[in-house]
């Protein structure tokens, strides 16, 4: 009720992220964080009369081909609840279910869909971003191929401002920049860093049984050290999961950006924060991608160059 008192706009984009094998412990954290927190500042934006509410949502909460995983996921796919899901992408489809009853008691509320982000001001780091320090500072030994649908930090704040501006309440709009491979990535790593991508390109079968192993151990004996090639994070490369952001376009104007910029701007701000070696060529961000505001520019310049 504090946070949300005397304002007109509220941006909920806190939410709890793990790809692990949660014990019930961490499950109920999990689910009070997410669902319940949700809830919570719903309830709270409607007794305080606050105009508008944007949610982040999830693509592991948007359904998809059960027969094609890789065929693009569109806002109107459900979620199918009798498959493999993390239990993050449960909570997260819960999370849209509270916006749903909201909608119905009179909250004006959209949903703005994540997919994984990529980009500058990674202060944990997020699993992307340390993927990226760790290959910059020559501690990824290896990969595996695989893809997912990316967003660009700027992309991100973009369709988040514009569903906010445009958005129809009680809907969702997928936000992604673009689909990317392992490999491209891989490719983009090595022209940002200048260090060349690890020799070993481990089959997506073999590291999902190594993924299993090693997972359980890591869990069991060393439960706080952080898992990079997770069972549910093997599986979700290997699904190869692409977004369709047709109607983002189509309503709110939404123009995706590119990947290779947004990684070009993570290291430039990893580097500026000393975490991540100089590189000379990257020294000053404006080099390799304009600033952040200026892909979202404010209603009124909007608003002037439709006109």
């Amino acid at each position: 009720m504090a946070a949300v008192r005397g304002c007109d706009n509220v941006f909920h984009v806190a939410a709890r992220v793990s790809t692990l094998a949660e014990t019930p412990k961490e499950l109920r954290e999990l689910y009070a964080c997410n669902v319940l927190g949700t809830a919570n500042l719903l309830r709270a934006a409607g007794d305080c009369g606050v105009k508008r509410t944007v949610v982040t949502g999830s693509l592991s909460a948007v359904g998809f081909d059960l027969d094609d995983p890789s065929r693009a996921s569109d806002e109107s796919m459900p979620f199918y609840p009798f498959t493999q899901h993390l239990a993050y992408g449960r909570t997260k489809s819960l999370v849209e279910h509270e916006v749903l009853k909201a909608a119905v008691e009179g909250l004006d509320v959209v949903i703005a869909t994540s997919c994984a982000v990529l980009g500058p001001w990674d202060y944990k780091p997020s699993r992307m971003g340390r993927t990226l320090i760790d290959f910059a500072t020559g501690r990824l030994n290896a990969y595996l191929p695989g893809g997912f649908d990316f967003v660009a930090t700027r992309d991100l704040v973009d369709g988040h401002v514009l569903a906010m501006e445009r958005g129809r309440s009680g809907q969702r709009y997928i936000i992604s920049t673009e689909f990317a491979t392992v490999d491209q990535l891989m490719d983009i790593f090595e022209e940002t860093t200048g260090r060349p991508r690890p020799k070993l390109r481990l089959p997506a079968g073999i590291m999902a049984g190594v993924a299993q192993g090693t997972s359980l151990v890591m869990s069991t004996f060393f439960p706080t050290r952080p898992q990079r090639f997770t069972p549910a994070a093997v599986r979700l490369l290997r699904m190869e999961r692409k977004a369709d952001t047709t109607k983002a376009q189509t309503e709110l104007g939404y123009r995706p950006t590119n990947i290779r910029s947004a990684i070009h701007e993570a290291y430039a701000d990893f580097a500026r924060r000393g975490i991540v070696p100089q590189v000379p060529s990257l020294a000053r961000a404006e080099d390799v991608a304009a600033p952040i505001s200026a892909a979202v520019p404010t209603k009124k310049a909007r608003e002037g160059a439709a006109a």
